[in-house]
């Protein structure tokens, strides 16, 4: 890569280069499409196609809307000729579509070629010779003179087997390396065979102007097809039309400039096949229009389809990048690309837009047969919790709380790291019931009960291992209630944290799904819990969240029914309770019971007859108009202001300040 000297600029500007084009914006009328997939896409070929795939392909680019399609160089080859053959006897060609065959400026192979589309309903004969300076001095060895004859006897030829030959025809010329060609030369060229040609407006030619071998930047080709535009004879009654290709990779923007600067006609194939880099992609020309505004008159909306069957007949295979019709050309994996996409939905929905302003994806995938959920957003280890979330909200309707995203974000993206892999929706949905739904190794509560009685009492049924037991406790609501009698049952402490649900489908038989987390020293454990019923889904969201904490495994092995039926007495006669009246209930002594308590729950019985005071006192606080002294008398405190002094020493805080809202500030022993 140190030879550059060899090298030059090898492509002529014009002799007067206008530059009315750089004026315009953007393309706001579709030009005359040509396929070239059956002719130049298919001589690139390393194998090229039969008969019967180039007569699949045909109709594959009727479908899409061609009206106009290059099928072939039907001198070229047997099966071109037959392929000929076969659409005009078959009677394949719709009345609005006109085939297009190409051939060389010499005599035996206009010759073959007009006998091949003997009977044609419209056929385009299209004629070329080389004219650039490198093709006229190394390979042909003529001047310029001795060239543009080579193309007028041809077109005269043409001109006379046209009318000797049953068919309806029309013609087209191309100096062929016209991007090593001078400009002016080109435009001599074409008028000259225009003049035999005598086009009108009823009965048009058309001149089209190929990129050979791409040599210039984009805005030179713009400003060449400018100055043919301005210089054609007979300029109303010619179609000027381009074939881009794309050594330099600029083939669809030599394509959209050209169209700018007056070419009214674009020759170019799907997913830019072709010789060496390929030509024009029109499949991309055709969208970037479409995500303009503009209809493009062709109709990709099935883009896949289209895609396998050219794989299948080319046997070429389209890049996974490829603008619009790659696998991965509307794939977010980027979690901050994920959350935008996610939020953009969100908003389109919300507002009920017909106007297409999504983040990160320039056209609505679904406009071409793709799909939000297994094309839009893939979650890998570079996602995020956004992407994540679209991902089973989609899919399965569950639209995380946001407190709860990140961690579950991070829980899938480290599987995804392990693994070294893509993760489905069905394997992020999975990751995520393992480990927030279907996650109570500890223990469940298979059945619940509740009794209005100043607040909440529930009945609780936990199940530990193969150890049933009923548990009760009041609270302020159901889900305190319960989360009352497990912190009871396993003697352990935590804060409900978080409360969210939603439907996960619509109607009157729709299924809810909860999200719960607690937090214990400072960590927070979320639980999911999906039921017909509400109450049963926050419940098993409970339950996961708890049978996360650390303590509980250690707690679940202590825990024994006698203590539990003492607890349920406890909190069945809390407001008058003596050691003495449980002693004489369980037939036990005082100093037994008493030792007992303390050793299966770790503390004494006078701090548990105050807790469960003390939890239906904050019950009665914030959803009563009691006043504090009949709070204190209705919990078991004749003395109110020794209610007072216990309920702050527990709490941080006198009743008063609780019933306006004040947080605790120290846990109830």
């Amino acid at each position: 890569m140190k030879n550059a000297a060899k090298y030059e600029k090898s492509y002529f500007l014009p002799p007067v280069c206008t530059y009315d084009w750089v004026k315009k914006d953007a393309v706001t009328v579709p030009p005359v499409w040509c396929s070239v997939d059956l002719r130049d896409g298919n001589q690139a070929l390393i194998e090229p196609m039969s008969l019967d795939e180039k007569l699949q392909f045909f109709d594959m680019l009727v479908e899409i809307g061609f009206k106009e399609i290059e099928v072939g160089f039907p001198a070229a080859s047997e099966t071109e000729y037959e392929f000929m053959r076969a659409l005009i006897e078959r009677n394949m060609i719709p009345d609005d579509v006109t085939v297009q065959v190409l051939t060389q400026a010499r005599e035996h192979i206009i010759k073959k070629t007009f006998e091949a589309v003997q009977g044609a309903p419209h056929a385009v004969i299209h004629l070329y010779n080389s004219t650039s300076v490198a093709q006229r001095e190394q390979v042909f060895r003529k001047s310029k003179e001795e060239i543009k004859k080579i193309a007028t006897d041809g077109a005269e030829l043409l001109k006379k087997l046209a009318s000797e030959t049953d068919g309806n025809f029309s013609f087209e010329y191309s100096p062929e390396s016209f991007h090593g060609t001078e400009v002016d030369y080109a435009v001599e060229v074409c008028n000259a065979v225009l003049d035999i040609w005598q086009p009108t407006a009823d009965k048009k030619a058309i001149i089209n102007i190929p990129t050979t071998v791409e040599n210039a930047m984009p805005h030179v080709f713009a400003t060449q097809v400018e100055y043919i535009h301005k210089n054609l004879k007979y300029r109303d009654a010619v179609v000027l039309s381009v074939h881009p290709h794309n050594d330099r990779g600029c083939g669809v923007c030599d394509a959209e400039l050209s169209i700018l600067a007056g070419a009214d006609r674009v020759e170019g194939t799907l997913f830019g096949n072709g010789e060496r880099t390929g030509n024009v992609d029109l499949v991309t020309v055709a969208m970037n229009m479409f995500s303009h505004g503009v209809d493009p008159k062709l109709d990709f909306s099935n883009m896949s389809e289209i895609r396998e069957k050219y794989e299948t007949f080319t046997r070429m295979s389209v890049h996974e990048r490829q603008p619009y019709s790659g696998d991965l050309v509307f794939t977010a994996f980027s979690g901050s690309h994920q959350d935008a996409i996610a939020k953009g939905m969100q908003w389109r929905e919300e507002k009920n837009t017909d106007k297409w302003t999504v983040p990160y994806l320039p056209v609505d995938p679904k406009d071409v047969g793709r799909n939000y959920d297994a094309d839009v957003i893939r979650i890998n280890s570079q996602s995020g919790k956004g992407g994540v979330n679209y991902i089973l909200k989609q899919n399965y309707g569950i639209s995380l709380p946001y407190a709860m995203r990140e961690e579950v974000g991070y829980l899938v993206k480290d599987v995804s790291d392990q693994e070294h892999k893509v993760l489905s929706p069905q394997w992020v949905y999975d990751i995520f019931c393992e480990n927030y739904v279907d996650n109570t190794p500890l223990f469940q509560i298979s059945e619940c009960h509740f009794k209005q009685i100043d607040g909440i009492m529930a009945e609780s049924v936990i199940v530990c291992g193969d150890k049933k037991t009923t548990v009760d406790a009041n609270g302020n609501g159901r889900l305190d209630a319960v989360s009352n009698t497990i912190k009871q049952y396993f003697g352990v402490s935590y804060q409900l944290s978080d409360y969210e649900e939603h439907a996960l489908t619509k109607g009157s038989s729709s299924k809810a799904i909860a999200y719960v987390s607690v937090t214990c020293n400072g960590e927070k454990f979320w639980g999911v819990g999906m039921d017909d019923d509400i109450i049963k889904a926050s419940i098993h969201a409970l339950c996961v969240s708890v049978n996360k904490l650390p303590q509980i495994c250690e707690n679940a092995a202590r825990q024994d029914e006698r203590l539990m039926e003492i607890m349920n007495y406890l909190q069945a006669n809390y407001q008058a309770i003596a050691l003495s009246d449980v002693a004489e209930h369980f037939h036990l002594s005082e100093p037994y019971l008493s030792k007992y308590i303390h050793e299966k729950s770790g503390k004494t019985f006078g701090d548990i007859v105050i807790s469960i005071r003390l939890k239906k006192a904050k019950t009665l606080l914030r959803n009563g108009n009691m006043t504090v002294e009949n709070v204190a008398m209705a919990v078991g405190y004749p003395n109110v202001e020794h209610f007072n002094r216990i309920f702050k020493k527990k709490m941080g805080m006198t009743p008063v300040q609780y019933r306006k809202g004040g947080q605790e500030t120290r846990s109830e022993a």
